[in-house]
């Protein structure tokens, strides 16, 4: 099936929510007070940071989520709809509060807590045929945080890919611990699997990151481990190569994955090689590092 008229390059599906980021915040204790020196409400979520960004690369994004009617749910469809994003999938739920993930940051490290909200009631039926057939391709972000997805992932890749378009994944840590939740049988529909070096070797159970690296590549066709300032690891058939991080001056981490993600997407729609597509990763990392959250470096 031809896509190259297709209205959409990419369409994103996934958690729709705000990140609250608080800087500098001394270690919390029971029953005390402490100060922060600054916070920021802004856009959060890994896929609806991706959304952002990818488009505000250049791509044609849609977006697939559910928000609450509320003030949170107002922010993130301003933020996306000020990107260029096609909201006409977004689902609005009367009543449902839009989820929230409160970050504690000091120096370059960060703690955060998250209240799902509506993040977990995105389903399978919500990104539609018609709509699919609209893309050239489907990214789903934050995997195991979208838990009425989840059962039905590996039949919507799989029909994704029956309409011509290829396929990508952004699992985030497994706040249940469990590393599992159907992810394999999903990966054997993905184009490409964009975790981190701590989740890949979580997944796989390799203490060695080269080692879970190829471990995935056996499911998904390429497998782009995410390093931090130690660059990207790519794994894809049989090929196993490493691209060194961009130096610059690290403001704050929220969304660093999520821009590479929205940086190696944006030339791999374009049909750019795969070393193309993660030296653009790294280096859409490395902008969103500049600023605090997620998309601000990329709003400029």
């Amino acid at each position: 099936m031809k896509t190259e008229r297709r209205p959409l390059d990419v369409i994103v599906a996934g958690e729709a929510n705000a990140d609250l980021i608080l800087t500098e915040v001394p270690p919390l204790e029971l029953e005390q007070e402490k100060l922060a020196r600054d916070m920021h409400l802004v856009l959060g979520g890994s896929s609806s940071i991706t959304a952002h960004n990818l488009a505000r690369l250049g791509a044609r994004v849609g977006f697939v989520g559910v928000i609450g009617d509320d003030f949170l749910g107002r922010l993130v469809e301003e933020r996306l709809r000020s990107a260029g994003v096609d909201l006409s999938c977004l689902r609005k739920l009367r009543g449902a509060k839009t989820g929230l993930t409160v970050w504690h940051t000091r120096g370059r490290r960060r703690a955060g807590v998250t209240y799902l909200g509506t993040i977990a009631r995105l389903r399978a039926a919500d990104v539609s045929p018609a709509y699919l057939a609209r893309a050239r391709h489907l990214h789903v972000g934050a995997y195991f945080l979208l838990k009425d997805l989840q059962p039905e992932a590996a039949r919507l890749f799989q029909r994704a890919r029956r309409l011509g378009l290829t396929t990508s994944l952004d699992c985030n840590y497994d706040p249940a611990e469990r590393w599992d939740s159907a992810l394999m049988e999903t990966l054997r529909f993905t184009d490409i699997f964009f975790p981190n070096e701590d989740e890949a070797r979580k997944i796989t159970g390799c203490a060695d990151v080269r080692a879970a690296a190829k471990e995935l590549a056996r499911a998904a066709r390429i497998v782009a481990v995410k390093r931090g300032a130690r660059g990207v690891l790519v794994a894809s058939e049989g090929r196993l190569f490493s691209v060194p991080a961009v130096k610059t001056r690290v403001v704050e981490t929220t969304g660093a994955g999520d821009s590479f993600n929205a940086g190696f997407l944006a030339r791999f729609v374009r049909g750019a090689s795969l070393d193309e597509c993660a030296r653009a990763g790294v280096r859409a990392g490395a902008r969103a590092v500049t600023r605090v959250g997620g998309t601000t470096a990329f709003e400029e």
